[in-house]
């Protein structure tokens, strides 16, 4: 085939290309000229019968309904129902009992419920916690046990016995300071002492430590900053401001050691020494030094 023939046909598809496009473009005009286009004077009278107001009798279809009214009509759909003018429907305000609760009411009452609730959670907290146990533990009355019990315990554990329940430490008082006791401690605890007891809460005075017994010395020592207790609570050294806080007790009808945790002594200041016990070996923790009695 020569080239002379190959430029005959590319120009014959490129002229039935052309006309194909020519015939497409107009098939696309007849369909868009069928729905037409309206004259000024037509929009402008389609306007004023759609701004009729009331009172002026039923609305005559606009051209351009009727053109809608056939293009439905020739796809299947219903023809248009001329539009009629009414007048505004009047305004009734909503009954309130049908109405219920609006959003704004529902938010505040609902933010006023949840803060109820989380004070009265609050403060239910804070009374269960300040309210004194009387069902055991910390806070109620705790029965040690017997006397005697009490005393071989105290020496079984190398002069210390501790009451978990009670958060406290119970050891022996000399019998023979007891005197001299009663007048440097408050007359609560003048029962425990003349049992021959003390009891003392586990709690450090100067920030809160538990205070561990040391039982070479026979102190209490606080591993925190230091402090220093003799064996009855009295205080030896370090920063702590006065003795360890102790709890009263008595001996019950049946023999038996009870200490009321609910009633906490304050410690005695710092200088008190009734037992004269001193340190009965090496320290467990270095002394603070500078504050001993």
């Amino acid at each position: 085939m020569s080239n002379y023939t190959i430029v005959i046909i590319v120009a014959a598809a490129i002229v039935v290309l052309a006309l194909v496009g020519v015939l497409a473009t107009s098939r696309r005009r007849d369909t868009d000229s069928a729905i037409g286009a309206l004259s000024r004077e037509t929009r402008k009278r389609d306007r004023g019968s759609a701004t009729a107001g009331p009172g002026a009798g039923p609305v005559v279809p606009s051209g351009r309904d009727y053109e809608r009214s056939g293009a439905l009509a020739r796809s299947g759909g219903a023809e248009i129902e001329p539009v009629r003018a009414k007048a505004p429907a009047v305004y009734v305000p909503p009954d309130p009992e049908t109405l219920g609760v609006t959003r704004r009411q529902f938010l505040n009452r609902s933010i006023v419920g949840f803060m109820v609730m989380s004070l009265s959670g609050f403060g239910a907290a804070v009374i269960a916690f300040l309210w004194p146990s009387t069902s055991g533990g910390f806070g109620a009355q705790i029965t040690v046990g017997s006397v005697p019990d009490v005393r071989n315990r105290i020496r079984a554990n190398n002069g210390f016995l501790y009451v978990p329940e009670g958060r406290a430490w119970v050891t022996e008082y000399p019998s023979a300071a007891i005197e001299k006791g009663k007048s440097a401690y408050a007359s609560a605890l003048h029962p425990i002492l003349e049992a021959g007891f003390t009891a003392l809460w586990q709690t450090c005075p100067h920030l809160g430590c538990r205070v561990p017994e040391c039982k070479t010395s026979q102190w209490f020592e606080c591993p925190c900053h230091g402090s220093q207790y003799n064996r009855n609570g009295e205080k030896k050294g370090g920063p702590a401001p006065r003795g360890m806080d102790s709890f009263p007790g008595t001996v019950d009808a049946r023999g038996n050691l009870v200490i009321n945790t609910g009633q906490i002594i304050q410690g005695p200041p710092i200088g008190t020494n009734t037992t004269g016990q001193e340190a009965e070996g090496p320290h467990c923790i270095g002394s603070a030094g500078g504050h001993g009695a």
